[in-house]
């Protein structure tokens, strides 16, 4: 089973790897795999499953999947889930389908709620910050959203500190305690050391889960050698694409022989990596199959890298600031 860790200074335990369905639980994907996944999860201890409203293909699919295999298999488990989802990036047609209104957060929310068909979420995101919108709108949203039982907990996802620290005192203003924070992080992806955002977590209490720690992929064997055909970078489309890859060629395959030496993988390398750093409390995985699922969980069952792993790794991916994409 897995171990749990306090989401900040909540109440809230989460296990230390979290179940994300970003990829692979939408309508284009097997769906008994899908569930096989989910039930594997569970069975082993991951409690906490995150989703978003945009999540498929197509758009909204994977919590319409979501909620069938919940239903179907989980119902009487609901209690002992955390379950969150996001709103803010491109769901449906028109000026209201994305970014920070009232309208589109709390429409997003309703439709979320029918597609897994429960009647709250535990964690409710705003997905992406909103240059145009008014941040006190948007904070309205996740307010109303907690006040009228739609929501336990408020989130925030991918905003930079600056507009972070704003948000969160908006939200305290009205009666609202931030959860949780969800940025990208890896190894090769270190934003949040650079901007300082683990460091003023920690002070305020509140949690960060982190999501793509294996850097959609580059931090495992499979992108060592170069860019193998059906990958996910070998698409066309997609969220990781050929280039960014051939830019971390040269540090995927240091970190590669890295953990070589130290008689692991390299995902089992940059998934410890990312559960030692400052402020971390979960860290959310994606899985093809069950079989990837379970490799996965058994970087839990290792050592702590040592500090001699971690000064190399600081030399090899020293924190420099980014900007905030999904990778």
């Amino acid at each position: 089973m897995l171990s749990y860790r306090r989401c900040g200074s909540s109440g809230v335990l989460l296990p230390e790897i979290s179940l994300g369905l970003w990829h692979n639980f939408g309508d284009i994907d097997s769906q008994s795999e899908a569930r096989g996944m989910l039930l594997a999860a569970f069975e082993q201890g991951i409690t906490h499953f995150d989703l978003a409203n945009n999540y498929g293909p197509p758009p909204g699919s994977a919590e319409r999947n979501f909620g069938r295999i919940l239903q179907q298999d989980l119902s009487a488990h609901r209690d002992e889930m955390i379950i969150s989802t996001k709103a803010g990036h491109a769901m449906w047609p028109g000026p209201y389908g994305e970014w920070g209104s009232r309208k589109h957060l709390l429409a997003s929310l309703d439709q979320s709620l029918e597609r897994m068909r429960i009647p709250y979420v535990d964690v409710f995101y705003s997905h992406r910050p909103d240059p145009d919108t008014p941040l006190e709108e948007t904070m309205s949203a996740l307010a109303t959203a907690v006040s009228s039982g739609r929501a336990l907990y408020a989130g925030i996802s991918k905003y930079p500190l600056p507009m972070l620290r704003d948000a969160v005192e908006i939200l305290r203003s009205m009666g609202v305690r931030t959860l949780i924070y969800q940025p990208p992080y890896s190894i090769l992806n270190r934003w949040p050391e650079a901007e300082g955002i683990h460091a003023w977590l920690e002070q305020q209490g509140i949690g960060s889960i982190v999501f793509s720690p294996l850097a959609q992929g580059m931090l495992t064997d499979k992108y060592v050698s170069g860019i193998p055909a059906g990958s996910r970078a070998a698409r066309p489309d997609g969220f990781l694409q050929e280039q960014q890859v051939i830019a971390q060629q040269e540090k995927i395959r240091a970190l590669h022989q890295l953990a070589e030496s130290a008689g692991m993988p390299l995902h089992h390398l940059a998934l410890r990596w990312v559960l030692q750093q400052q402020g971390v409390t979960s860290a959310i995985i994606g899985a093809r199959s069950v079989a990837q699922l379970d490799d996965n969980l058994r970087a839990l069952k290792g050592p702590a890298l040592t500090d001699d792993i971690l000064t190399t790794i600081d030399q090899l991916c020293p924190a420099v600031r980014k900007d905030h994409a999904e990778a």
